[in-house]
């Protein structure tokens, strides 16, 4: 997805030029008021102020110098709010049948973005409602007994699902997703994710998800991109982004850490084992199964250092690293860069400690890792 984008709104202005490579979850991760939710509408058509060009493949959206502007309707995309903005006097069954009559009125009327090549988008997205069946979306997404439901039964996980089933079901080449866990508790939280993941998994639709939290980014995305003061900080890997020295002004400096990629093991005694290429990392129970893939977010300040091995310690997980680099930084702190395996992991540590450790890059060194957070609990 092709976006260059200028739009001045008040004492606001967003200025975005870059190529998106939608596969799977791509997060659009930056403080409040950082234009997140304002590229998101710009993308789906609903900023008439935005000047510049938008584009997938070979469907143009937008394009101010050639006057093009294909409305929201027509560009096939599926869109899930905050607030999830079901019909209110429609059942859930009755949410998901609209949707999909939707999808086949357009699929006959012909709608098409511009540009020349505008219908092999369209094509595209009939061939997957024809493959997307109500059926299909209800079982992924486990609505079958909320079908006789009104909205205003539904817990707000469930008003969630309802609403990515009925974007789902009006055949979208992406999904935006704008910040749909904001509203949700930590347990609510942990049931929906699941099913975010399915959206990309087992539907095949690219997604692009709005969020502040950064440990929705470490569960769900792959890659990132960065907004501040509505324009873009950076663009990348998720675990690249998150590790960045430079970039935890805007990513959060008490959140700032590594994401490290794992595989549970057995679960015993309340405790999970963790698989890292051959090192094994001890948490409490994570409630997954063994074989599961799992990221972990670990936050810098809870990465202690030591030259030896220690011995008789309450801190359980210790990992052999090697000391990539010492990074000095204007406050008393000491920011250093841990490969684990070929994983990164990130230390702060004060600047006596460096001293008196006698720390050097290329070290043998071992990182006493004293918690670990997993989506958004944090583990000790």
């Amino acid at each position: 997805m092709a976006i260059d984008i200028r739009l001045s709104r008040n004492d606001f202005s967003l200025r975005f030029d870059a190529a998106l490579q939608l596969e799977g979850i791509t997060a659009v991760f930056g403080p409040s008021g950082a234009g997140k939710t304002t590229l998101l509408r710009v993308v789906a058509g609903l900023e008439k102020g935005a000047v510049g060009r938008v584009a997938l493949g070979g469907d143009l959206w937008q394009d101010t110098d050639r006057r093009v502007m294909v409305p929201a309707h027509a560009r096939h995309l599926g869109y899930v709010f905050q607030d999830g903005r079901l019909f209110p006097h429609l059942s859930v069954e009755g949410n998901l049948l609209f949707a999909a009559e939707r999808s086949r009125r357009q699929s006959r009327s012909g709608h098409a973005g511009q540009g020349g090549r505008g219908g092999r988008g369209r094509e595209v997205g009939v061939r997957a409602a024809s493959e997307r069946s109500i059926s299909s979306v209800v079982q992924a997404l486990d609505l079958k007994d909320l079908l006789g439901r009104k909205p205003d039964t539904l817990s707000g996980g469930e008003i969630q699902r309802v609403a990515m089933g009925r974007a789902l079901l009006t055949a979208p080449r992406v999904m935006l997703l704008d910040e749909p866990l904001s509203a949700l508790d930590v347990r609510r939280k942990a049931e929906i994710i699941p099913y975010v993941e399915r959206l990309a998994g087992d539907f095949g639709v690219p997604v692009l998800y709005v969020t502040h939290n950064v440990d929705e980014v470490a569960r769900l995305a792959s890659s990132m991109v960065l907004l501040a003061d509505g324009r873009m900080a950076a663009m990348g890997g998720v675990a690249e982004i998150l590790e960045r020295v430079e970039l935890w002004p805007i990513t959060g400096r008490l959140e700032a850490g590594s994401l490290l990629e794992a595989i549970a093991g057995v679960t015993r005694d309340g405790m999970t084992s963790l698989d890292m290429g051959g090192e094994t990392l001890r948490v409490p129970a994570l409630g997954v199964g063994a074989g599961t893939p799992v990221h972990l977010r670990v936050q810098a300040r809870e990465v202690a250092i030591a030259r030896e091995r220690p011995e008789r310690l309450s801190i359980r997980n210790v990992l052999p690293a090697k000391l990539v680099s010492i990074e000095f930084t204007e406050s008393p702190f000491v920011e250093l860069l841990l490969d684990v395996h070929g994983q990164h992991l990130r230390s702060r540590v004060t600047r006596e400690a460096v001293v008196d450790l006698g720390l050097r890059e290329g070290q043998a060194v071992f990182a006493l890792i004293k918690s670990v957070v997993f989506e958004g609990r944090l583990l000790n």
